[in-house]
């Protein structure tokens, strides 16, 4: 006998909405799967064999992080095939900043109802965003919340978990002043700010509608721009030089993020005129008269991800970066200070 409770779907829970969401995602799940896999969806539990053939000392490294207001862009827009990709980059772009490669990855959708077609077309971004990060999609949940959230609206949220051997856990003790931090441009405003960003700009559908020229696109479609995922770009760095630290810049933008992977006694001096500023923040800056320090202290400003090496590996570093589809520049060093971020 199939599933099904006529009360329960009175109560505002079709559970048979549910069954067909899953046969609408497997296909973009199918596109995830990778060697490790050992499962397919729909079981109580992802199975993953993890492969350590090449790794000493296997650590295993998690995240888990959302996509935030930028979700509200998504609702105004009735787009929601990018939303995915912004998650899985949000997660696995914090575990590649220790040198891990991610293996795989699980969402969480709480939404209003379930629509079937609106959750297969997040799904199929999540599903994008883990082929670009080369990991698997082996497990998630979507949960009908009636009454806590209005209809048409959800959340999502995802978690990854990488692998690094132990002793090539990257190190920032070893930087010192001297060294480069170079630059990994972002594709925009990434998952980051978008409460002060939708104030900004008093965010309406019509707004969001309207062509910006120096934008070269609408608004919305600037905005819905998904985040860059970065593996690839990081681990062909870390196969080919030393590199000392990464930070991804998200939320607090430069002055909370970058402090992070320094240690005592370094600061990174960033040459302000260096720092490649996409046209969106000129415009949000603009737009809300919002000061510089604060346009740097909330967004990535055009930089993504920030790498710390050698200066004699910096034009390596960035051909490496640039050789797997990034585009990198050197944008400061570090020196003997306690500031934590200097922008000069």
């Amino acid at each position: 006998m199939k599933s099904f409770s006529e009360s329960y779907k009175e109560a505002g829970v079709d559970v048979t909405a549910g069954y067909k969401a899953v046969e609408l995602m497997k296909a973009h799940v199918a596109r995830t799967m990778t060697n490790g896999v050992l499962s397919g969806i729909g079981g109580f539990g992802g199975l993953f064999e993890l492969d350590v053939t090449n790794i000493k000392k296997p650590v295993l490294v998690s995240g888990t992080d959302g996509v935030g207001t930028k979700i509200k862009i998504a609702f105004l827009l009735d787009k929601h095939d990018t939303v995915g990709i912004d998650c899985v980059a949000m997660c696995v772009n914090d575990v590649i900043c220790c040198g891990a490669k991610p293996q795989f990855f699980l969402d969480y959708i709480a939404c209003g109802k379930n629509y079937p077609e609106k959750i297969a077309q997040i799904v199929s971004g999540v599903a994008e965003g883990c082929v670009q990060a080369e990991c698997a999609l082996i497990g998630g949940e979507t949960a009908e919340h009636p009454g806590l959230m209005p209809e048409d609206e959800y959340d999502l949220a995802g978690f990854t978990v990488g692998v690094v051997d132990k002793d090539k856990i990257l190190d920032p003790t070893t930087q010192k002043a001297g060294d480069v931090m170079i630059a990994i441009k972002s594709s925009g405003v990434h998952s980051n700010g978008f409460s002060l960003v939708r104030k900004v700009f008093s965010v309406t559908e019509q707004n969001l509608a309207r062509h910006q020229s120096d934008l070269g696109t609408t608004l919305g479609e600037s905005l819905l721009t998904p985040t860059r995922i970065y593996v690839k770009a990081v681990m062909k760095l870390i196969d080919s030089v030393q590199v000392k630290s990464i930070s991804h810049i998200t939320g607090g933008g430069f002055y909370e993020n970058i402090p992070r992977s320094l240690p005592a006694g370094l600061s990174a001096k960033i040459d302000r005129s260096a720092v490649q500023v996409l046209p969106i923040f000129d415009l949000i800056a603009k737009t809300g008269k919002i000061p510089e320090r604060d346009m740097f202290n909330t967004f990535n400003m055009g930089v993504g991800m920030t790498v710390v090496v050698d200066k004699n590996d910096a034009d390596k570093a960035i051909s490496a970066i640039k050789a797997a589809g990034e585009d990198a520049y050197v944008m400061g060093e570090l020196v003997e200070s306690n500031e934590g971020v200097i922008i000069c």
